[in-house]
């Protein structure tokens, strides 16, 4: 006989879930473990970073020769993933209960995604990524100078930071925000595993999915902490006069910095980040309008729905360029696309956690759609902005793309405009305030993934982190020697590539767990149910019937049916 028990955890029905309380402390196998290895990487570095140089830049030539191929094809499987998983069945699949709201009002929503496309990086490649390309066209898309050079330029930076990198952050948000509201598990990755590993997801394997989590992290974090001490060191260079300094400067201001975090996180003062992140987004959209109202307006505008045009045009070319074409394209994609894939994938548990935190209660399509959408707006119009500015200029006559390093590009950019000296201390301060609380929210969710995935881990474990992060962007800043940036690339992608394997298996666990969710297996039910029905009542009463619902007679109890 079936009891009420019975009905009430029936795999058909909603269940109620409650927020997973994980044990209080340190986990001492992944903490215990990671610190470790980042140590001896640290001591590595720093002692001999000569052999380190080497190892790392063997390590990158195997990867580029032998698993290029995987980075490139994983990256645009993820964009086809994610959008088939919002445009199918799965698509009407809440991040919480049946009947449960969205936790923020869209327009809140919007905004915090708002807040997440931007960072070091945007300050970073906003000018460098464009003119580049313009000054140099990647592999396939003609010589120097040809008439189509600001399309293409504008087309391959829009690869790079549009659908895919967000398409990636999808995928691990999309099965962290699942897992949590809808099932009610922790916030770890290896807690995703569940229905893929089912216990094991707790054990040995699901620590070694955290602790790839935590490396990922790391690396990706101080590859971005790096880029911003490049460019503060460059603007310190053109603003303060200072002339060409070496890689010592570069680890005082990475040091620097790295207190000024270490004071926030020990203070606790959360507001005070929150309200600098907050100032950071109005210097940010303000330094923008300066542009684009001193700049070139008209050509902006114009190069918004040609950007667009080129980009769809160009997308099939370039998401299947590999380094089958030959040796310049394979050292192309290790500068760039690989770069990019290796580096979106490595910050993966930061920004996952961070959207799905922010998303409970809206549907995989919304969440698909907004994460998708949201962010890939931002990109398009900030590079408009900038790039859109440097093309001009460098057609004008001004010599943007041979204004020193990349990261001082920006700056000569400025440097054409009025004001150019306070525009220029804005930037500094802009990605000051970003390496603060990028670091802050990176080393927070490392103490997360530490600790056993409490959403406030000790302060101890967050200072911990953060410190490793700023160390470990100054040893990849000297791994690369006199080009500081190609040590940030080199150590990125090699670092990345377990984590890939990772993401893969995510994708494969989420779809178990979308296919097994209530509302599929009512869909199963209901879709049994009526054809049966149906063939019954027309073969008993022609069109004069109707459908009911009783208990079947036969059954000894609820069967969920086969959805494998």
């Amino acid at each position: 006989m079936r009891t009420p028990v019975d009905v009430l955890s029936h795999p058909a029905l909603d269940q109620p879930v409650e927020d997973a309380n994980p044990e209080r402390g340190v986990d001492k196998v992944v903490f215990g473990v990671t610190a470790a290895v980042s140590l001896a990487f640290l001591v590595w570095g720093f002692v001999s970073t000569d052999s380190l140089a080497t190892a790392s830049g063997s390590a990158l030539t195997w990867v580029m020769e032998d698993t290029g191929w995987l980075f490139v094809t994983t990256a645009s499987a993820f964009v086809v993933f994610v959008i088939w998983l919002a445009a199918s069945r799965f698509g009407d699949i809440p991040l919480g209960r049946d009947d449960e709201e969205p936790e923020f009002r869209t327009v809140s929503w919007v905004a915090m995604m708002f807040s997440a496309g931007m960072g070091i990086g945007l300050m970073f490649y906003g000018v460098s990524e464009p003119i580049t390309h313009f000054a140099t066209p990647p592999p396939g898309t003609g010589d120097a100078g040809n008439p189509a050079a600001a399309q293409h330029a504008m087309a391959t930076t829009l690869f790079h930071w549009t659908l895919h990198p967000w398409a990636i952050y999808a995928v691990v948000g999309l099965a962290i925000a699942y897992g949590v509201y809808r099932k009610g598990r922790l916030q770890l990755i290896s807690a995703a595993f569940e229905p893929l590993l089912g216990s094991r997801a707790h054990g040995g394997w699901g620590k070694v999915i955290d602790m790839l989590a935590i490396f990922a992290t790391l690396f990706g974090s101080a590859a971005s902490l790096g880029l911003g001490a490049l460019q503060i060191q460059s603007g310190l260079q053109i603003v303060g006069g200072i002339g060409k300094v070496g890689n010592g400067v570069l680890v005082g201001i990475i040091a620097v910095l790295t207190v000024a975090f270490i004071l926030s996180a020990v203070s606790g003062v959360a507001k005070g980040i929150q309200w600098l992140s907050n100032i950071n987004m109005v210097l940010a959209i303000t330094l923008a309008l300066f542009v684009f109202v001193l700049g070139p307006t008209v050509f902006i505008l114009n190069l918004v729905p040609t950007s667009i045009g080129s980009y769809l045009q160009d997308l099939a070319m370039m998401s299947a360029r590999t380094g089958a074409e030959g040796g310049e394209t394979s050292t192309w994609l290790q500068s760039w696309t690989v770069f990019y894939w290796a580096w979106w994938i490595s910050w993966t548990p930061f920004v996952g956690m961070f959207i799905a935190r922010i998303s409970r209660g809206r549907t995989v399509r919304q969440f698909v759609t907004g994460v998708l959408l949201v962010p890939s707006l931002v990109s398009l119009v900030w590079f408009c902005i900038f790039g859109g500015a440097a093309i001009d200029l460098q057609k004008t006559g001004t010599d943007i793309a041979g204004a020193g390093g990349i990261e001082s590009q920006l700056f000569t950019t400025l440097q054409s405009y009025p004001l150019a000296t306070v525009a220029s201390v804005v930037v500094m301060v802009l990605v000051a305030i970003f390496f603060v609380s990028g670091a802050d929210a990176a080393s927070i969710v490392m103490g997360t993934l530490s600790e056993r995935g409490t959403l406030e881990p000790s302060r101890r474990t967050v200072v911990f982190w953060g410190v490793a992060t700023g160390a470990v962007a100054a040893v990849m800043l000297l791994v690369g020697g006199t080009d500081a940036l190609t040590g940030l690339q080199t150590i990125t992608i090699v670092a990345a590539l377990p984590f890939v394997l990772v993401m893969i298996g995510l994708s494969v666990s989420l779809v178990k767990d979308l296919r097994s969710d209530p509302m599929m297996v009512r869909r199963r039910y209901a879709e049994e149910a009526v054809e049966a029905a149906v063939i019954a009542g027309v073969t008993e009463h022609g069109d004069d019937f109707v459908i009911a619902v009783d208990k079947d007679p036969e059954a000894s109890g609820p069967v969920a049916p086969d959805l494998r």
